[in-house]
């Protein structure tokens, strides 16, 4: 059975969608994996500037 011109095209369609959608997910998990380096980023400098002022502080109540 040959195949018509409309299976075809919607074959190739299909194959696009899916090349898409492996992009699109591979796309998220560098998305997540830069996402999660920058909140580390940001906890370890909160903490670094809150260990900062406590020291200076000597101790002393707010």
């Amino acid at each position: 059975m040959p195949l018509k011109t409309v299976q075809i095209i919607a074959a190739l369609v299909a194959a696009v969608a899916f090349v898409l959608a492996f992009i699109a997910a591979g796309i998220f998990l560098v998305s997540s994996l830069f996402m999660a380096v920058g909140l580390a980023a940001v906890g370890w400098l909160t903490w670094s500037l809150i260990r900062q002022v406590r020291a200076r502080r000597g101790g002393r109540p707010a």
